[in-house]
């Protein structure tokens, strides 16, 4: 006999799960599960449903026998050599993306590989610019330039101060009866905005190292929590750097909105958008309907070699 649980965390042996009554058990996995043919680092993520054994084993253990088909996922490149991705979280109705313009600083290119990757998973996706309360008029208008950039593709954005309580109450409203996912660099506060949106769950929270300007990570594993407000928000390990994996080069421009609605322009169907001449997707750039940055990152994207299982803190990520 199994019973049906939620994966709340996942440390890649023992598994945190929470079952239909209500209850949460310490789960572990028999054997290797083989899912849809990922070569993944964690079979089993935070967000999966999955089938737990009723019956325990010689060691007084629960086991998860079953993953339940995924709604999606969203994965990024694995340090392990051995293997191609790590499953951040599944069944995500949405991703919140937080970002800073200062300690640490979030580059334009981190943004937008994470974007493609959630897109790439139909995950929708909002942008928060959090430490408002810290920015100079200068950093204001930077900010505010982000934000128009994009919002005009399609992605909501909004300045905050997790710490300050500034500008979050939407996200409890948002959040209700849902499950999603905040992710970043270390440092950005991810832990931070969690305890502001309910503060029962009292996380750990890290300071910025003065030496590199980047956080100390709090967050090993992910982890997803209840909140009192309703819903479940996962809370993701720092990520310094985004490996787009599993994508086709020939699909990359999918991915990005705006270019999206311009690939029936081109003069060839094959168009990838490099060199090829009547390119729409070129021209915007030159017009600046496409912004730069983002052509950047999709050449980028296209120049990378799929085979690279390093992941590589290149292009300021």
């Amino acid at each position: 006999m199994t019973a049906i649980g939620k994966v709340l965390k996942s440390t890649g042996k023992w598994y945190l799960v929470e079952m239909e009554n209500g209850s949460v058990i310490n789960c572990r996995i028999r054997g290797k599960f083989k899912l849809d043919g990922l070569k993944t680092t964690n079979p089993v993520a935070v967000g999966d449903i999955v089938d737990v054994d009723e019956a325990e084993d010689n060691e007084g253990n629960r086991v998860i026998t079953k993953i339940h088909e995924r709604q999606n996922y969203i994965v990024r490149k694995s340090t392990n050599l051995s293997k191609q991705m790590q499953i951040l979280a599944a069944n995500i109705d949405r991703a919140y993306l937080l970002v800073t313009i200062h300690s640490p600083v979030t580059h334009l290119a981190f943004i937008d590989r994470f974007l493609v990757s959630a897109e790439s998973f139909r995950i929708p996706t909002t942008i928060l610019i959090n430490k408002a309360d810290l920015l100079s008029e200068e950093d204001n208008e930077y900010a505010d330039a982000l934000i128009y950039l994009y919002e005009s593709i399609g992605y909501p954005c909004f300045k905050i101060s997790a710490e300050n309580n500034q500008n979050i109450e939407f996200l409890k409203e948002e959040i209700n009866g849902k499950q999603v996912m905040i992710s970043g660099h270390s440092g950005v506060g991810k832990s931070t905005l969690v305890n502001a949106i309910d503060p029962d769950l009292n996380l750990k929270t890290g300071e910025i190292s003065k030496a590199h300007a980047q956080g100390q990570h709090t967050t090993t594993f992910a982890e997803m929590h209840q909140l009192a407000s309703g819903g479940y928000i996962i809370d993701t390990p720092g990520i310094r750097a985004f490996g787009i994996v599993d994508l086709e080069k020939e699909h990359i421009a999918h991915y990005f909105p705006e270019m999206r609605e311009l690939l029936g322009e081109c003069r060839f169907h094959n168009c990838k958008h490099l060199n090829e001449p009547q390119c729409a997707v070129k021209e915007a750039v030159e017009n600046g309907s496409i912004s730069e940055s983002r052509y950047q990152t999709y050449l980028q994207l296209m120049e990378e070699d799929p085979n690279d299982v390093y992941r590589r803190n290149i292009y300021g990520l």
